[in-house]
């Protein structure tokens, strides 16, 4: 009698089980990992966003701070009062890495005052924590939540 090679059912929805197991354990750390990386890339962007402000105040003081399209240009960029060249073009559009982006020259032209921050774009899914900066130029934290929008919106 012949001898037949090969897995039994069983064996193969062993295997299969196995498999499930791993990635139950494995996805939930790759979100909360690309979580991470997007509050990092964020907190970078505030960051930019604010020294991007300070830079725009010293080069057009008669403009005082501004808002962040004002803050990029369109490649080829030439600085001016309403390009002033000093962020990328993917962060001047509000959105970058799972987050959204604002900043606003308070008060009546020149400012003397700015907001600058971001939001997860879905909470819990691109992010979960808001970042924000002033005129002071300290990067805050806060704990996000579903719906906010980025502090300028909030902070006239």
């Amino acid at each position: 009698m012949k001898q037949e090679r090969g897995f039994s059912l069983i064996e193969l929805l062993i295997v299969v089980a196995i498999i499930l197991i791993i990635a139950a354990i494995a996805i939930p750390n790759l979100l909360r990992a690309k979580i991470s990386t997007n509050e990092a890339s964020a907190a970078a962007s505030v960051r930019d966003m604010s020294t991007a402000e300070v830079a725009f105040n010293a080069a057009y003081p008669a403009t005082g701070y501004t808002t962040l399209v004002t803050l990029g240009g369109a490649s080829p960029c030439t600085p001016s009062p309403l390009t002033g060249c000093f962020l990328d073009n993917i962060l001047a559009s509000g959105a970058k890495s799972g987050y959204q982006f604002a900043a606003k020259g308070i008060g009546a032209a020149p400012s003397l005052e700015f907001v600058v921050g971001g939001t997860p774009q879905n909470f819990n899914i691109t992010g979960v924590r808001d970042f924000c900066s002033v005129t002071d130029g300290v990067m805050r934290i806060d704990p996000g939540a579903a719906g906010a929008v980025p502090p300028p919106d909030v902070a006239t």
